[in-house]
């Protein structure tokens, strides 16, 4: 745990401890990390009868907005606050999105994206249901899948600054990562890699901590099965071979980036390793001057490069390539180019503001 070494009992968070949130999705690295970051706390506790920091976790129950999914929170949630008592949970729906103001960019600028209700439905229409209806209009399924890790991190981040969290601890292995790194370059969000896997200050206005970087989802397996009790009741995964679709129109990049690494990671677990390494070399593009956040996203986006339209390989910011952008294209001007393609030109709803 040495990611969360500043996380330590000091005299000056004696009498006030840190507030911290963990994203809990109750798969295997994230129970794992919970498990690991409630020893810690519990040794803090018996050498110093203090801790360095106070531990929120949230789970977010995203199934309700899938549409043979049970909106019911798992067994299994219930059972790890039996078991690991000392600390705070919260379990809300995925459709609470709309309750939590949209995040701050790190330069102050506001991002007013929210999930509207479509035209079509009723003023009756549930939250679950209107959530449900905007994400059978985007165009394919990897959209859907985009759209929805998009959701699950803005409220993740509104969660946490509402309760007053100074930093959100994520519980993505190395396998994780690195499924999220060509994922996100196929999708077009490639410039997004540095605040997705690293830690330290998000665009979100809020720190992103990942602990189990350096540690391969199959070791974490194995790991979870020797701890004493084990924490298999615990941990609620659907097996790959269950969870992957049965035809490949319905397949996403998602379902793609995490076959190939389950496999590679069984004989070549050096690659899955030196792909997170390589991302960490990378660095934000700061020197941009970013002009907006997506509305979408809330990602910092370099100006001339919004949008299907604008996007023309070059990343520069030219007079040309904005002015590209035709009346039509209007309402995508202030979107990335990733979440570009995943809305498509029949989702306007999505992109409202409040």
């Amino acid at each position: 745990m040495k990611r969360m070494d500043g996380y330590k009992v000091r005299s000056h968070t004696k009498d006030k401890p840190r507030r911290i949130l963990l994203s809990l999705s109750l798969g295997v690295s994230s129970m794992t990390l919970l498990y690991l970051l409630d020893q810690q706390l519990r040794i803090q506790k018996e050498r110093t009868s203090q801790v360095g920091y106070e531990l929120h976790v949230l789970h977010i129950n995203d199934e309700g907005s899938m549409e043979s999914a049970k909106e019911n929170v798992p067994k299994s949630y219930y059972l790890l606050k039996t078991r690991f008592p000392l600390h705070k949970y919260t379990a809300i729906s995925l459709d609470k999105v709309s309750h939590y103001p949209s995040s701050l960019g790190i330069d102050g600028s506001s991002a007013t994206t929210t999930l509207a209700q479509p035209s079509s439905l009723s003023t009756s229409s549930s939250r679950p249901e209107c959530l449900r209806e905007s994400l059978a209009s985007l165009p394919s399924p990897s959209a859907r899948t985009d759209m929805i890790h998009i959701l699950r991190t803005r409220l993740v981040v509104g969660f946490a600054k509402d309760a007053g969290c100074e930093s959100i601890i994520w519980g993505d292995s190395t396998t994780r990562l690195a499924e999220r790194i060509l994922a996100e370059t196929a999708k077009g969000r490639g410039f997004s890699i540095p605040w997705q896997t690293a830690d330290g200050l998000s665009p979100h206005g809020i720190n992103f901590i990942f602990p189990m970087r350096d540690i391969l989802r199959k070791e974490l397996t194995m790991y979870s099965t020797l701890v004493n009790p084990p924490l298999g009741e615990l941990i609620m995964e659907t097996p790959r071979s269950q969870s992957d679709p049965v035809s490949s129109k319905d397949i996403t990049i998602d379902n793609l980036m995490a076959q190939y690494f389950e496999s590679v990671e069984l004989n070549y677990p050096s690659i899955v390793a030196n792909v997170v390494r390589t991302s960490g070399k990378l660095k934000p593009a700061s020197t941009l001057s970013p002009s907006f956040l997506c509305r979408i996203c809330n990602l910092p986006v370099a100006n001339g490069t919004q949008g299907l339209h604008a996007w023309r390989g070059d990343q520069e910011s030219t007079t040309e390539a904005s002015s590209a952008i035709s009346e039509a294209d209007a309402a995508s001007e202030n979107i990335c180019y990733g979440c570009s393609r995943s809305v498509g030109s029949s989702t306007s709803p999505l992109l409202d503001q409040k």
